[in-house]
């Protein structure tokens, strides 16, 4: 895709962004942000996309643990908020997430992952982006039925010989072969995590809200898509094989 950069003249209230282009820069350069439940196979076609447009795929759970490994300033403070076993505020999180974004294995753009996680996040991202020059090209969102998203975290299974080899009762395409691996005939076992409904009921709860949550924030952005140098919202099937959405993705971008 051919990439403008932008400033917005645009009232924080309202819903239209008029751009104005500053200059065209090299083609292939996507800055996009990255919206789907656990389950839903985000962190595979983010994988996919950083390898297929050699762009930073980066998630907000790392940012935390390399400036707190790193001692940075802002890492000291988040580890702070951590240790209380607090939230780190905003103030904190979006200037560790912009720093990120401007480092060289950003210069064909990036691809954030797992933040923002509410509207109030979203658009404060949304100004920080704005008063650091950063254009946002795309939002990608993954549609999957809450149901469906909670199955295949609990029907993963790992095998003891290769954590990298699927294996999902849910999922036909890679169910397990009884209780053997379907690609090695290893034995299989259960992540603790994967089978704590309650825990999966609760990050889901954040997600899937649409007022304030992790839908919201999306929402948000998709406000502002649609005009001629807008932010360009892309929604995909999560349904299918991981094949059939990367191949909808690529298509779509």
């Amino acid at each position: 895709m051919t990439r403008y950069s932008y400033f917005y003249t645009k009232d924080p209230e309202s819903k239209l962004r008029k751009p104005n282009i500053i200059a065209k820069e090299k083609e292939n350069f996507m800055n996009i942000l990255f919206f789907g439940p656990n389950g839903s196979g985000k962190g595979t076609q983010g994988a996919i996309l950083k390898d297929k447009y050699n762009i930073a795929h980066i998630e907000s759970g790392a940012i935390f643990r390399e400036n707190i490994k790193g001692g940075t300033e802002l890492g000291a403070k988040a580890k702070e908020y951590i240790n209380r076993g607090d939230l780190v505020p905003d103030e904190i999180t979006i200037p560790m997430i912009l720093d990120r974004l401007k480092r060289d294995d950003c210069k064909n753009g990036w691809l954030l992952d797992g933040f923002p996680r509410n509207k109030n996040q979203a658009i404060k991202l949304d100004e920080s982006l704005k008063k650091a020059n950063m254009a946002l090209d795309i939002v990608l969102e993954i549609i999957l039925d809450r149901e469906i998203a909670k199955n295949r975290i609990m029907g993963r299974r790992l095998c003891a010989n290769d954590n990298n080899h699927p294996n999902n009762i849910y999922i036909d395409a890679i169910k397990p072969d009884g209780d053997k691996c379907r690609v090695c005939g290893g034995e299989l076992s259960k992540r603790a995590d994967d089978q704590d409904e309650d825990a999966i009921n609760k990050r889901h709860g954040i997600y899937y809200d649409t007022e304030s949550g992790t839908l919201a924030a999306a929402y948000y952005f998709k406000d502002f898509a649609g005009g001629e140098g807008s932010i360009k919202y892309i929604t995909l099937d999560g349904a299918p094989s991981v094949k059939e959405v990367t191949a909808e993705l690529v298509s779509k971008l």
